[in-house]
């Protein structure tokens, strides 16, 4: 019998701690690393010659959605064509446990306009549930095929609705403190279970930044829980030591500036971090290369609480792709009142409110006034008519800004958006700016030791983004074309302090015992195709995707997924329990 499955022979070996670049060969047995050295080929079943290629741990998606496209979907795509092994679901609080099975279609429902994720494929895709509790679902989970490896944290909106008896019912009052006892004593049975942690999504109503609402506009509910029910939860999670706190929370008001908002958001996980004794990752850190005193604000704070010892980060949405939106279904200008009641219904009664010279009125208001800034994807004036539907309007407008149209035609820039969507019945897909491209600022974020890679929203927003692929756009811009970042950190930005910090114990780095989690690539022929549509959501309904070139082999527990780009078709990821995946 051969000692390996699997060598890999002469690769670059980048190992994701930061150790330097070393040429070797690479023996794989039973799904783990079983030696890095000088191996011979006949020792192996199976020989991988990867001369010229770079050999470095899979990346860790420390931020998704593919709670319910794993469903239909086993290697979470589009990460897993970008060299993402690991994925972390149930994050900002949304999720599909626990739950009483009259409200899977409301569970599924939360997440349709919050994260644009289409509900008919996904009530196909899970037609019943076949779980109630959370551990009930990790074992569930654990059942399925699966492309990529899975660590689930603990969502907090479905676990709050469970005690209080549904979702509407959870956002009628707080938990007492009853309820709240009980819902401590649920999470910890799901961190026995093997759940990661916990999570949240907090952007709070009455800020200037709630952009991410219900399906019927209202906030989600945990966006209205207070401080003390969150460090309930912290002190809950710190009994049973183990696992990590993610949250997204956001809120400028216009009583207090952006940047001091941003940096008590950063502040408050400060906080949980110390009351919990465990890691606390803040999303989201994004460059703005028009205002770059938020970021700032966020590093310092991260600075000043990594200074005391708290064990906070923050996770950075580094991939420089710009958002591709039509009125159909767009929503992420919902912390406007005004624009979220205009965009909330069917596609004809949304044509008809973003006609209506009243609502409109009130929208130039709020724009003029910058009561509700719609800055989250640069400034509306940038926006660009990538695509017109109908002809005589094409040819007309395609390829035109919002300024451009305004300026020639004597109008408002909401009415030079709006006249042209409504126009050509909502079809017309506008283009946002990439809000980080300055390579100098990316520099600076990427140079704070706290910050991690690897936030992707995979599985959400599919009509509109693509940043799946931020592997790839790291390590092509960042590291090949720019030099922000040498090989040996990027990779620990990628795997390696990722999983320390979610308490991930048996993968993130090359080492031997460590599971066989690998991206194989050749780092000058690395590149991103073009964004394009496909059709292959559950129903027929399409999304939004984007490709790479120039990985060799995908290798999750020691077996290849992708080789060149082609799925091999073998399922061999596993649910992380306590942080590693059961022995076999």
């Amino acid at each position: 019998m051969a000692e390996f499955d699997t060598i890999i022979k002469e690769g670059l070996i980048v190992d994701g701690t930061r150790v330097p670049r070393y040429r070797a060969d690479l023996g794989i047995k039973n799904g783990k690393i079983a030696k890095i050295g000088r191996l011979r080929s006949s020792e192996a079943a199976t020989v991988l010659d990867a001369r010229g290629l770079i050999v470095a741990p899979g990346a860790i998606d420390g931020h998704t959605h593919y709670d319910f496209q794993l469903h239909w979907d086993p290697y979470c795509t589009i990460g897993s064509w970008h060299g993402v092994t690991t994925v972390l679901v149930g994050t900002c609080g949304f999720g599909a446990a626990p739950l009483h099975a009259k409200d899977l279609d409301r569970a599924i429902l939360t997440l349709t306009r919050n994260e644009a994720i289409p509900f008919e494929p996904v009530k196909a895709s899970i037609p019943t549930a076949r779980w109630e509790t959370f551990p009930q679902y990790l074992d569930y989970l654990e059942q399925l095929p699966l492309g990529v490896n899975l660590y689930h944290l603990v969502p907090i909106s479905p676990l709050v609705a469970y005690v209080r008896g549904g979702f509407d019912e959870a956002k009628q009052r707080m938990p007492t403190e009853q309820e709240t006892a009980e819902i401590a004593r649920l999470l910890q049975e799901a961190i026995d279970a093997g759940a990661n942690g916990w999570s949240f999504q907090r952007l709070f109503p009455e800020g200037t930044l709630s952009v991410q609402r219900d399906y019927d506009g209202t906030p989600m509910i945990s966006d209205l829980l207070p401080d003390e029910f969150y460090l309930a939860m912290a002190r809950a999670l710190g009994e049973k030591g183990e696992g990590c706190i993610q949250y997204t929370q956001a809120g400028a008001t216009a009583a207090e500036s952006r940047e001091e908002r941003f940096k008590r958001d950063v502040e408050f996980g400060a906080r949980l971090a110390e009351v919990s004794g465990r890691p606390a990752l803040f999303n989201a850190i994004q460059i703005n290369d028009r205002h770059p005193l938020a970021f700032r604000a966020q590093l310092q704070a991260l600075e000043e609480a990594r200074a005391r010892g708290a064990q906070v980060f923050g996770q950075a949405l580094t991939a420089r792709i710009p958002a591709r939106l039509t009125f159909e279904n767009w929503n992420l200008f919902d912390n406007s009142p005004t624009w979220r009641e205009a965009t909330l219904g069917t596609v004809a009664e949304k044509k008809v409110k973003l006609a209506d010279p009243t609502i409109r009125a009130r929208m130039k208001w709020e724009f003029d006034t910058h009561a509700y800034p719609l800055v989250l994807f640069g400034e509306l004036e940038d926006f660009l008519a990538r695509k017109v539907s109908r002809a005589d309007l094409r040819e007309k407008y395609e390829g035109l800004s919002v300024k451009q149209i305004a300026e020639r035609e004597g109008k408002h820039l909401i009415d030079a958006l709006l006249d042209l969507s409504v126009a050509d019945d909502l079809k017309t897909e506008w283009q946002t700016p990439a809000l980080n491209e300055n390579a100098e600022l990316a520099k600076e974020l990427m140079s704070s030791p706290y910050v991690l890679a690897g936030l992707s929203d995979g599985g959400a927003h599919v009509k509109f983004i693509t940043p799946g692929a931020w592997p790839t756009d790291l390590l092509t811009w960042m590291v090949r074309d720019t030099g922000i970042l040498s090989l040996e950190e990027a990779h620990y930005r990628m795997s390696g302090l990722p999983a320390w910090a979610a308490g991930i114990k048996d993968r993130g780095c090359l080492r031997e015992g460590m599971a066989a989690d690998l991206m194989i690539y050749d780092l000058e022929r690395l590149r991103l195709l073009p964004s394009e549509i496909v059709y292959d959501l559950p129903l027929g309904d399409w999304r939004r995707v984007q490709r790479a070139e120039g990985y060799r082999w995908i290798i999750v527990n020691g077996q290849v997924i992708f080789e060149e780009g082609k799925c091999t078709g073998a399922t061999p990821g596993q649910l992380l329990r306590h942080g590693q995946a059961r022995a076999q």
